[in-house]
């Protein structure tokens, strides 16, 4: 699988192909998915999204929908390839986990907004929030939704920072979810090359 460039449909596999390479290849891409993931706190859990995971994502698409026609195929990229970081930004899915169903329901009508209260900070730089969900809103008066989509957009200094060493949390402020977790240095040295 190629792992570097724009996602097109001349750079994605066959079926076929795809298939051949799925069987070889999944371990890696779970390993790269599990270090691109933090967990803050109990029930939070955010993926930072890479090239790879967004390629696999399609492929896994493709083969699940058996899809191949070429305009079907354009809709599944354009559907995940804006979750491709594109070299000063990180992009991330934030997931809310509850398993007791009731508690779940619950919980996400107390963590109405949350997804605006996330933030990273590179050690000397102040906090950046993220812009949340820019394909569609995820959340009514009611309650948010379990799943979100964030874009931490980092200034020059930022990436430079972060490039040369610099520390990073991740974090939550909400009112009803304060927390805040140090990334990991396997995590972050995985997320710095997503910089330019």
């Amino acid at each position: 699988m190629k792992t570097t460039g724009k996602i097109t449909p001349d750079t994605l596999m066959s079926l076929e192909a795809y298939s051949k390479w799925r069987k070889a290849h999944k371990p890696e891409v779970m390993a790269h998915r599990k270090l691109r993931s933090v967990a803050l706190g109990e029930h939070i859990t955010v993926q930072f999204e890479s090239e790879l995971t967004m390629r696999y994502q399609i492929q896994e698409m493709l083969r699940i929908e058996k899809i191949f026609e070429e305009e079907a195929i354009q809709d599944e990229i354009d559907s995940y390839a804006p979750m491709v970081p594109d070299g000063s930004n990180w992009k991330a899915t934030l997931m809310i986990e509850y398993p007791d169903v009731n508690e779940r329901k619950r919980e996400l009508s107390r963590l109405i907004g949350v997804e605006d209260r996330m933030f990273v900070e590179v050690e000397g730089h102040a906090r950046v929030y993220p812009i949340a969900d820019e394909d569609l809103e995820r959340e009514n008066d009611e309650k948010t939704s379990a799943v979100h989509f964030l874009r931490f957009e980092l200034s020059p200094a930022m990436c430079a920072a972060v490039k040369a060493g610099a520390g990073v949390k991740l974090g939550c402020d909400h009112t009803n979810y304060p927390a805040h977790v140090s990334v990991g240095a396997e995590t972050l040295a995985s997320l710095a090359s997503d910089l330019r």
